[in-house]
C-alpha cells in the first residue's frame, strides 16, 4: 500500500470521528445560551466531511479505497469519544474541552501524514487541510477559554 493510502485511510477515520463529534457537540450546545457556538461547531462538521469526501475522490482516481473503514488507532479514538461524552454532559465548557481534544488528535494525525513519503498532489491537499484544522482548533479552543 503506498503511503498516500495508508496516510489517506487513517485521515478519512479522523475526518469521520471529527464530524461525527462536532455534529454531537453542536447538538449539545444548540439550546444552551450560545447557539452561535453551535452553529461554528455544525460548520466544522460539515468542514470535516467536506475533507473527507475530497480525500476518498483522491484515493478513488488512483483506485484507492481509502474509504473502507477500521484502523484500531481510530477505534480507539472513537471508544474514548464515547467515553468523554458519557461524562461531560451539556455543560458547554467540557462539550468544547472535548471539541479541543478531538482537534488535537486530528492535528497530530495530519503531522503524521505530513511525515511521511506522499505524491506532491496529495501532499499539497493535506497540508491545505492541516492548516484548516489548526484554525478550527483554535477557534474552538477560544470559544471555550470565552466562554
Amino acid at each position: 500500500m503506498s503511503d498516500d493510502a495508508q496516510a489517506a485511510k487513517e485521515l478519512v477515520e479522523t475526518l469521520k470521528d471529527g464530524e461525527r463529534g462536532y455534529t454531537t457537540a453542536a447538538e449539545r450546545l444548540a439550546d444552551g445560551e450560545h447557539p452561535e457556538w453551535a452553529a461554528t461547531l455544525r460548520r466544522h462538521a460539515e468542514q470535516r466531511a467536506g475533507f473527507r469526501r475530497e480525500i476518498v475522490e483522491m484515493g478513488h482516481a488512483y483506485d484507492d479505497h481509502v474509504d473502507a473503514s477500521g484502523s484500531a488507532t481510530s477505534a480507539l479514538h472513537r471508544g474514548w469519544i464515547a467515553l468523554k461524552d458519557a461524562v461531560t454532559g451539556d455543560d458547554a465548557g467540557s462539550v468544547l474541552g472535548a471539541a479541543v481534544t478531538g482537534e488535537n488528535h486530528a492535528v497530530t494525525e495530519y503531522e503524521k501524514a505530513l511525515e511521511q513519503d506522499l505524491s506532491d498532489g496529495f501532499r499539497a491537499v493535506v497540508s491545505r487541510q492541516h492548516a484548516a484544522v489548526v484554525a478550527a482548533r483554535d477557534e474552538v479552543e477560544a470559544l471555550r477559554t470565552a466562554g
